[in-house]
């Protein structure tokens, strides 16, 4: 019939007074019928319901916001009103489907001003900042339990890396968000957990951190990649003993691209490859010893940055190539930096940690919806894992999950 009316009448499909509209509004209020049908035990205008206790007590008016748009529906009423309708229960002014697309439009760094615009622009909905801001606040509660949950009892390796944000707290100041991701036994990618910092983490900071991931079950890992974290390599000797800490190559060049002129990258690249391509510790000895020779005069700040850093930087130099490939970089966490910074470059700055973190956990959740990414990156690390399995003989078992 709505079909047939909208051909004769040129209906539109969406907006208001649209056929998806009237077809919504049909098949909700048909499910209320049903359901008060079924509480009062008789059907509509059936004598049956005459003096049995509870009939029909008409209808009330209420607008509900849905996929096309805002939508009447006339709920029903009983006598004793005890009816408790399901399908568009008491007080509630969404129908499923909306808070998702709130959810989905958040994670992807719409501000509520913007998502509160594309909901009135594309279906024709007005819903304001405020109920934005308590659709997107229910996913705490869900961050909370995410952030505890039991983890696995080994892992081959944790990244720990940081996305820096814009707080407001007094003044706008930036403060680093810590994202731990492991790679699994199975070759999968698995986030255990952010942190906010106030970006002069220390030992005690990082104690805390991986005794959490302790307590949650992750007895072992057996390499952690991170840039350089202060503090970081002491904390992990004291709750895994037994795990060698691996400084990010990638970031170690990119901090000496810094004290270096642009006129002299390309050479400061080419003169620092042979170090950390070397087939052997010494061997990298020999060839830092080379640079240092030919650019400590000019960039002596270079030279002591890799110093520095060298007791952390050589041990992937001892393993099998194809886990140099996995270990010598975060390049496996940059993809996953990349959507939290397109999130949070949307927003500007945060009123405080807890709406920062809320912003970065639904970023994560928005992770490679197709799961397609999931079966590359599985196919990735088959030879890498394999790798590990021999290099850490009795410690990497694949029957922990």
């Amino acid at each position: 019939m709505l079909v047939d009316r909208a051909r004769n009448e040129k209906l539109q499909l969406t907006g208001e007074g649209g056929l998806l509209q009237m077809l919504t509004k049909r098949v909700v209020e048909s499910a209320l019928e049903g359901e008060i049908t079924d509480h009062v035990g008789y059907e509509k205008h059936d004598p049956v319901g005459k003096n049995n206790g509870n009939s029909r007590n008409g209808t009330r008016a209420k607008t509900v916001l849905t996929d096309v748009g805002p939508v009447e529906v006339r709920v029903p009423r009983d006598t004793a009103g005890g009816f408790e309708p399901q399908i568009v229960k008491k007080r509630q002014r969404r129908l499923t489907g909306v808070d998702e697309m709130v959810l989905s439009l958040s994670a992807k760094g719409l501000t509520h001003g913007e998502i509160s615009a594309h909901l009135a622009e594309v279906y024709g909905a007005e819903v304001s900042k405020q109920t934005i801001s308590t659709i997107t606040d229910k996913v705490m509660d869900g961050m909370a339990e995410w952030q505890n949950r039991p983890l696995d009892r080994v892992y081959p390796v944790l990244f720990v890396d940081a996305i820096n944000v814009k707080i407001r707290d007094g003044q706008v100041a930036n403060r680093p968000i810590y994202v731990v991701m492991a790679v699994t036994v199975d070759g999968t990618r698995d986030i255990l957990g952010i942190w906010a910092g106030d970006g002069g983490e220390g030992a005690k900071y990082w104690l805390h951190v991986f005794t959490e991931l302790k307590n949650r079950g992750c007895e072992d890992v057996l390499m952690l990649v991170c840039d350089g974290l202060k503090g970081l390599p002491e904390a992990v000797e004291t709750v895994w003993p037994r795990t060698i800490v691996q400084t990010c190559v990638v970031h170690l060049l990119r901090n000496s691209f810094r004290y270096a002129a642009r006129q002299d990258w390309d050479k400061i690249a080419k003169a620092l490859k042979p170090v950390y391509t070397a087939p052997s510790e010494d061997a990298a000895t020999e060839r830092f010893l080379e640079f240092q020779e030919a650019w400590s005069k000019k960039y002596p700040a270079i030279v002591k940055l890799w110093s520095d850093a060298w007791a952390e930087f050589v041990p992937f130099l001892s393993f099998d190539v194809e886990i140099r490939k996995v270990i010598c970089s975060t390049n496996a966490i940059e993809s996953v930096n990349a959507r939290i910074r397109k999130a949070v470059r949307a927003r500007g700055h945060f009123p405080n940690e807890a709406a920062a973190l809320k912003c970065v956990y639904m970023a994560l959740m928005s992770l490679d919806p197709t799961g397609k990414g999931r079966k590359r990156w599985t196919m990735r690390w088959k030879a890498p894992l394999n790798a590990f399995q021999i290099a850490f003989e009795g410690r990497l078992t694949p029957s922990n999950n």
